[in-house]
């Protein structure tokens, strides 16, 4: 399975939201704020960064830090009160 990465895209318009497709596979949109989330193969990541900043409706790119974060959580202790209500069945 190939790693992939998460990109978040500031455009200008979003008129020009479903032209990044070519990029990555586009998993979000931000009517509101303005932003597209892609995720793209990390090999191509640098290459994809370098392509869209020279289109002239993106503003900024965000690159995920969610691959290099360990998710694997140690001593973790569950919450009294939570576990008396797992008990009961609520």
């Amino acid at each position: 399975m190939t790693e992939r990465q998460g990109l978040v895209v500031y455009v200008h318009h979003l008129k020009q939201a479903k032209s990044l497709r070519k990029y990555g596979h586009v998993h979000y949109i931000s009517k509101r704020l303005k932003y597209v989330v892609l995720y793209c193969d990390q090999d191509q990541i640098e290459n994809a960064k370098q392509k869209m900043n020279k289109l002239p409706f993106v503003k900024e790119i965000l690159e995920s830090y969610r691959p290099f974060l360990k998710t694997e959580f140690e001593n973790s202790k569950p919450d009294k009160a939570k576990e008396y209500d797992y008990k009961i069945g609520l």
